[in-house]
């Protein structure tokens, strides 16, 4: 699974952490593996599960 970095950086910014959403826009890239990026995203106190997509609904 992939996560877009607009979409932690909206997180981020939903909780009033404009600076670090700010670094998280500099210093990482726009496709972001959770696997790889593991600790920043729990420094972050962000959990995978509040990062995910909702299904798109089906028909």
């Amino acid at each position: 699974m992939i996560i877009q970095k607009s979409t932690i950086i909206a997180k981020l910014r939903e909780r009033g952490l404009t600076a670090r959403a700010d670094w998280v826009d500099r210093e990482l890239p726009d496709e972001v593996d959770p696997f790889l990026h593991s600790g920043l995203l729990s420094t972050l106190h962000l959990d995978l599960k509040e990062l995910e997509s909702p299904p798109a609904p089906t028909p």
